[in-house]
């Protein structure tokens, strides 16, 4: 697992705040209101909650992506040794492009992919409803990992990514630190919510973050075909 693909992780998710405040903001809040009166009147009475929501969240992300990267490894084991990395590996680039793209602002109809989880979320959902109303930290947890599978492009686009992490252990590295990098975002959400969505939906910070990821993903692809050292086929 390279560092740099870690720190990209972390940076869509750190950066995709916009997004995540649109997708779970409502989420959040939905389940603040949820809680005891006595509960929602002290932040840090709601804060193991909100730590439990987010701590079950990532754990689903985290578990995706070690299915993902076992898969990613079984297609790359069924292929030519040359040949299958070197799809999996340009794959991981392109891949990163188009986040690059969606972040930026650039290719938003992108988003679209998050059609493809509705199949499974609908199975889900009723799982989540059955743990409301919040009693526990215990049920927060579980709430969290269920509210982790909910259909999100940007989550799909790094899960893609997984893939090509070169197996399932750094698979789940991979979707970890993307889900860190969104938690900053959505446990702020209530106490600093104005001052972090002034900075997150700033176009510039966005259109930055975008051009950086467009940048690896364009390094990834160099490295495949123009770089000679970097191909995941001669284990450099």
């Amino acid at each position: 697992m390279e560092a740099l693909t870690l720190s990209a992780a972390f940076l869509v998710g750190l950066l995709g705040g916009p997004h995540c405040a649109t997708m779970c903001g409502g989420i959040t809040a939905t389940l603040t209101f949820g809680l005891d009166e006595r509960i929602r009147a002290s932040v840090w009475r709601q804060l193991p909650f909100l730590a439990a929501y987010n701590l079950g969240r990532v754990a689903s992300y985290t578990v995706a992506g070690v299915l993902a990267g076992a898969l990613g490894t079984a297609l790359a084991l069924g292929t030519p040794h040359e040949t299958g990395p070197v799809i999996l590996r340009s794959l991981a680039g392109i891949i990163m492009v188009a986040l690059g793209l969606y972040i930026g602002g650039w290719w938003p109809s992108f988003s679209r992919v998050e059609r493809i989880g509705m199949p499974l979320w609908r199975r889900l959902e009723p799982l989540g409803q059955r743990l409301l109303p919040v009693q526990g930290v215990g049920t927060a947890l579980g709430l969290g990992a269920v509210w982790g599978w909910l259909p999100c492009g940007m989550v799909y686009m790094v899960l893609v990514q997984s893939l090509t992490a070169g197996g399932a252990a750094q698979g789940g590295l991979l979707m970890l630190a993307f889900g860190l990098g969104t938690l900053p975002n959505l446990m702020a959400m209530g106490m600093f919510a104005a001052a972090l969505g002034r900075w997150l939906g700033n176009p510039w910070v966005r259109r930055a973050a975008g051009a950086l990821l467009v940048g690896f993903g364009l390094w990834t692809l160099w490295m495949v075909f123009g770089g000679g050292h970097g191909g995941m086929g001669n284990g450099h």
